[in-house]
This record gives C-alpha cells, sequence and structure tokens, in this order.
C-alpha cells in the first residue's frame, strides 16, 4: 500500500484544521448570538451542529483526498480486522475506572462523596437509560474521534511520537471547546472560563488525548470512540464538578496515559516518503 508523504499530510492536516475549527466555531457563534440554553430552539441546532466540526473536517479531507487520489497517512489504523474490536470493551472499562478512581480517592482525601443521584436525575430528564447512552454517544465520541483520532492523529504521527502527537493533539482539541464557554446552559459555561472548574476542564482534556491516541493505535477510531464514551459518560454520571475531584481525574489519566505509551512512545518514528 503506498503512503503520503509527509509533506502532504501536513498540507492535508492544515486543511482539516481550517474546516474543523471554522465549521465549530461559525455555528458555536450563531449559538452564542441567539444567547438561548443549548437544550432549546433555536440554539440547539447550531450547538448540536458546531459539535460535529471535526467529523465534517474529516469528511472535506477524504473528499480531498479522493479527488486528488493521494494514498492513506502511514499511520492510519484500519478498523476492519475483527481482531482490533477486542479492545474495545477492555479500554472503554479502563477509561470509565479512571474517573471512578480518582473519584474514590477525592472522598477519601476529603473531598465531594460520590453521589449517583444527580446522575440518575439526568438519565430520567433524557427519557431513560437508552436515550441518555445514545446521546452521550453522538454528542462527542461519534462527533468528533472520526476528526481527532481517524484524522488528525495519523498525520501527526508523520513527524511526531505518540506522545509529542498525543499532547500536541491534546492543546489543539483543548483549544476548540473555549467557544461553549460563552454559550449559557453549558456544562463550560456553567464551570466559567476563569475559575478553577474551568482551568481544569481545558487541562483535563490533555490526558484524554493521551488514552484515546492509546486507543486508536489499539483498535482504531472504534477503540478510540469507546475511550472518549467511557470518559464522558462517566463524568455525567458521578457529576464530576469539584474542582478537587477534576484534578484527580486529571494526575489519575496523565499517568494512566504516560504508563501505557510507555518508552517506545519516546522512539522518532521513521519518515515514509
Amino acid at each position: 500500500m503506498s503512503l503520503a508523504s509527509p509533506v502532504r499530510q501536513k498540507s492535508g492536516l492544515a486543511l482539516f484544521w481550517a474546516v474543523t475549527f471554522t465549521t465549530s466555531w461559525a455555528f458555536w457563534l450563531v449559538a452564542i448570538l441567539l444567547g438561548g440554553p443549548p437544550t432549546s430552539s433555536p440554539t440547539v441546532i447550531p450547538y448540536l451542529l458546531g459539535g460535529f466540526g471535526p467529523v465534517i473536517g474529516a469528511i472535506v479531507l477524504r473528499v480531498h483526498r479522493a479527488r486528488r487520489r493521494e494514498p492513506a497517512p502511514a499511520h492510519a489504523v484500519s478498523s476492519r480486522p475483527s481482531a482490533r474490536w477486542f479492545w474495545t470493551v477492555p479500554l472503554l472499562v479502563l477509561a470509565s475506572a479512571t474517573v471512578v478512581a480518582a473519584a474514590l480517592l477525592a472522598e477519601v482525601l476529603g473531598g465531594p462523596a460520590l453521589n449517583l443521584t444527580t446522575g440518575r436525575n439526568l438519565i430520567a430528564t433524557v427519557g431513560g437509560p437508552v436515550p441518555f447512552l445514545v446521546s452521550m454517544l453522538i454528542g462527542g465520541p461519534l462527533a468528533e474521534e472520526p476528526g481527532w483520532r481517524g484524522t488528525a492523529y495519523p498525520r501527526l504521527r508523520s513527524s511526531m511520537t505518540r506522545l509529542r502527537a498525543g499532547l500536541l493533539l491534546g492543546v489543539v482539541w483543548a483549544g476548540w471547546h473555549l467557544p461553549l464557554f460563552f454559550i449559557p446552559g453549558t456544562l463550560q459555561a456553567g464551570f466559567g472560563l476563569l475559575s478553577w472548574s474551568g482551568l481544569l476542564f481545558i487541562l483535563n482534556v490533555i490526558p484524554m488525548a493521551l488514552l484515546t491516541g492509546y486507543a486508536y493505535d489499539r483498535g482504531g477510531v472504534p477503540a478510540s470512540i469507546a475511550v472518549h464514551f467511557g470518559v464522558n459518560t462517566t463524568i455525567a454520571l458521578l457529576t464530576i464538578n469539584s474542582p478537587v475531584t477534576q484534578a484527580l481525574v486529571l494526575v489519575v489519566q496523565a499517568v494512566v496515559g504516560f504508563g501505557l505509551l510507555g518508552r517506545r512512545s519516546l522512539v522518532r518514528p521513521p519518515v515514509t516518503d
């Protein structure tokens, strides 16, 4: 199989960044100007569409690549082999476990106790477990992972180690969320950008990028979707909004992420022409 050169991969990455950020931020700017909560019409429409910016960027890049008959990135992971799906469930459990472990540790250290009441109320509000799980799967994992991990990550890997690619993508991914702090009614707006919770939300995206990057290397986009889904769903069910617990989630996921990457991540990948 022929592989794209690093120069072409960087060109494709620039196109992906441009489409993703322009699409997401444009829709979210409309949501900000409308001023209503993201769960009510008409704000809900641009709010939801903005979340699909990474997928739109991925689609545009794939169409662009197909028209120019360019090969796949060297580090792209195929999701077709059934063996790769083996990683999906274990990584989902691991992702959820990092959040649970942080919440338990916070309780031991005198922080907020585990409380499922708010999570149960949230499930009831959206109509039950199935609608809740579907909404958690679509709003984030399915809307973002084909772009961040399926498109951007392999191109970053053309000239970076897994660790550097994961960290850089984590920083970009964190910055992508910034407009959400200005849409009334979002989780981010509830935190406030200039608060400890807001800052920790931004920082927490970075170790999560390491976990999803590792998952992509093991099982492709389905595995990265599973990790993203596991973290988001567990955070929602346990109502992780205390700075103490958020900080411990950051620490636990950073330790696990660096541990999974290991020393092999420090080896610079070969450049394939």
